[in-house]
Order: structure tokens, then sequence, then C-alpha cells
């Protein structure tokens, strides 16, 4: 979902430390164009108040008692309550994979910086995903199973996309732009390399993500890595 530029991003903090919640509070109120709606200090609490709410984003720990993050993501993704941005303490968290298939729509460390974080909100509530740049290549690697490719790696082979058919009813167009998602490029960045405006760009995203059926350009990520468009 996307937020309309003439209102502020309403979002929703789920995290079971209280002092954590209240940084992220302090941290999102004092920018410009964020509302913090609500907090919640458990999955349970997160989906709840996601159902009242409505907030465009929720900002999800992982690892919290009763409902997790992991099956809170997939309660409010499925339920399309909301687009869940998952803080994460990469290295530690056992969960990330999971909240990856649940739908979570980007990953960050929570030792990122106040305003790497502020620009994740609003990247993820214009309708883009995310991923810390320190974990992208460990994250999707970690998901597809495979691991992280060199810097001078030779190109996938494009035999592999027969490995999944739903590729087969993509354009070459689209299949350029599933490449980049895979890759972890924002919108702006697949609209520099591809030279299409960033309204094309999410065009080709939103046809890519509903002929993959998939709910999150991040969970499109995996795919592009697994049949080795990434």
């Amino acid at each position: 979902m996307t937020v309309p530029a003439e209102r502020p991003v309403r979002v929703l903090v789920a995290d079971d430390h209280a002092a954590i919640r209240a940084g992220l509070r302090l941290l999102l109120e004092a920018a410009e164009g964020i509302e913090v709606v609500a907090e919640a200090a458990d999955g349970h609490a997160a989906v709840a108040n996601a159902r009242a709410l409505r907030p465009d984003v929720v900002l999800m720990d992982l690892r919290m008692p009763g409902t997790d993050g992991v099956e809170a993501t997939r309660i409010i993704t499925t339920e399309g309550l909301a687009d869940v941005l998952v803080l994460t303490t990469f290295d530690l968290d056992e969960y990330v994979h999971g909240a990856l298939d649940a739908g979570a729509a980007g990953f960050l460390l929570k030792s990122a910086e106040p305003a790497d974080l502020l620009r994740a909100v609003r990247q993820v509530a214009a309708g883009e995903g995310v991923l810390a740049p320190e974990v992208t290549r460990r994250v999707l690697a970690r998901i597809a199973g495979t691991p992280p490719a060199p810097s001078d790696a030779v190109a996938p082979d494009p035999a592999a996309r027969e490995a999944d058919p739903r590729l087969d009813g993509l354009t070459p167009r689209e299949v350029d732009v599933l490449a980049a998602l895979g890759r972890g490029l924002s919108n702006q960045d697949i609209s520099a390399e591809l030279v299409i405006s960033e309204a094309t760009t999410k065009t080709h995203v939103s046809r890519v993500l509903a002929k993959l059926q998939v709910p999150s350009r991040m969970q499109a990520a995996v795919v592009a890595r697994r049949t080795g468009l990434a």
C-alpha cells in the first residue's frame, strides 16, 4: 500500500522492550511526516492494534513472548493490514527467513542510523522494500539456500529460469526488474539502471508480484535468487 503524500505515515511499533519502543517513538515522532499510532509489547497486541488502527507500517521485532514477530507478520500481511518492516539483530536472529516468507517488506538492523531508519519507514510506506546494505546478500543467500556470490562471479545461466514456471509469464522487461529486485535495488535505482521512469518501475514491480503470486518485493527477490537471476 502507498501512503498519500498529503498525510503522515502512520506507524505501529512492536517490540517487547519498553525502552526500545520509547526510543523508536521519540525518533519517529520527531520526524516530519511520521506519526506513531500505537505500541505493542508482543505479536498478539501488534495484530490486534493493526486490525483496529490499520497503520501504514509496522516496525516489528521478531523475538517477542507469546505470538512472535514472524507469526504476527504473517497475519498482518495475509490480512493486508499493513506493510511490515522488521527490526532485527541479524547475526543472532534465526527467525529472519520465516519473516521474509511471511511477507515482510524489509529488514533493518537495530544498529541502523536514525536517518536510515526514517528513510526505511518512508520507503516501505511508499511501496518499496528495504534491506540493510550489510545484510542484503546474506539474507537473500540464506533464504535461497545458496552462498553469496563474489563480486566478480560469472553471470547466472539464463537456463536456470526454467526451474520456476512462473517466470514464463514475465515479459523481458519484467525479468530485468525481477533481477534488479534480487539485487536489492530500490525503485529509484531500478529506474536509473533500466532508464525508465519511477512510475513505470512501480507498474513493472506490481505486475511482477502479481504474476509470481507473492505479497512483497522481498519474496520476489528470493525467487530471483533461487532461479539464478541475481
